[in-house]
């Protein structure tokens, strides 16, 4: 199996005869959400049991290449108006994994009462719906029993007294858990170049982290897009693999990584 290559095939039949079972450390990854959005050539309109067949197939392959201490984080967003879709794709990846934890990342945050709205996000037309500001990140993993590294991502204290108050506080110094709401702001498109759904580089950093991680660890993306989760592994000093489909989106995540030591490896049997 090799490392540090995009994969220009589809995921689930290269995270079976391109990867080794028991191979992947950690899994960070964004699927179309089936919602519409406009993608350079998949078509995000798959009727919606067709759809979650495919994501039970691929929590099935994830489990397949997952090692046994691996994580998966799955980020998935929601129509205003179906907030249980997620849910549901949650527990068709569940008949393979176990969900350890569910992580809320916060896009856009409104405090009135002190005059403060930071982040943004995309708004809807309606009189019935409220803008979602939120997306789903379901971390999973083979046995619920993973050892995460929570201070990785800690938060400092707002009341520095909490330091030596709490038995664990000594040890950590002026850090504490931050949670599983975790704000980071959206990123909008820039250019005709980058991907309609791509997500800011501060997730997968904050993912890879509270797994832990060092220079052996293999992190895999099977929707690439843009190339952020692999340019974020590359950076952190681990080895990556991505797959995509579709071409132009891999040579987007081609010049994130380049420099002469990405391999595009070609397979003339893509599906999606």
């Amino acid at each position: 199996m090799e490392t540090n290559k995009i994969y220009s095939m589809d995921c689930i039949e290269g995270m079976k005869i391109e990867l080794d079972v028991n191979s992947v450390d950690i899994i960070i990854t964004s699927p179309p959400y089936n919602i519409g959005i406009k993608y350079n050539s998949h078509k995000d309109n798959m009727p919606f049991d067709k759809y979650l067949d495919w994501m039970e197939e691929f929590g099935r392959m994830c489990a397949r290449v997952l090692k046994e201490n691996g994580s998966l984080f799955f980020n998935i967003g929601d129509k205003a108006s179906d907030e249980f879709r997620s849910f549901e794709v949650a527990r068709r990846i569940a008949k393979s994994l176990k969900l350890q934890n569910t992580i809320h990342w916060i896009k856009s945050v409104a405090v009135p009462e002190h005059n403060i709205n930071i982040g943004h996000y995309k708004p809807i037309n309606s009189t019935r719906f409220l803008n979602n500001l939120h997306e789903f990140v379901f971390h999973f993993t083979k046995t619920k029993n993973v050892e995460i590294d929570r201070l990785a991502i800690g938060v400092p204290y707002a009341d520095k007294s909490n330091i030596n108050r709490w038995k664990h506080g000594k040890s950590n110094g002026d850090k504490r858990d931050r949670g599983n709401i975790w704000y980071i702001p959206y990123d909008t498109v820039q250019s005709e170049k980058d991907h309609p759904a791509s997500f800011p580089k501060k997730l997968p950093e904050m993912c890879i982290k509270l797994h832990g991680f060092n220079k052996n660890t293999i992190i895999l993306d099977p929707f690439l897009g843009s190339g952020t989760t692999c340019s974020v592994a590359k950076e952190l000093g681990c080895k990556w693999i991505g797959f995509e489909t579709d071409s132009k989106y891999a040579e987007i995540s081609k010049e994130k990584l380049s420099q002469g030591r990405l391999a595009i490896i070609q397979d003339s049997t893509n599906k999606i």
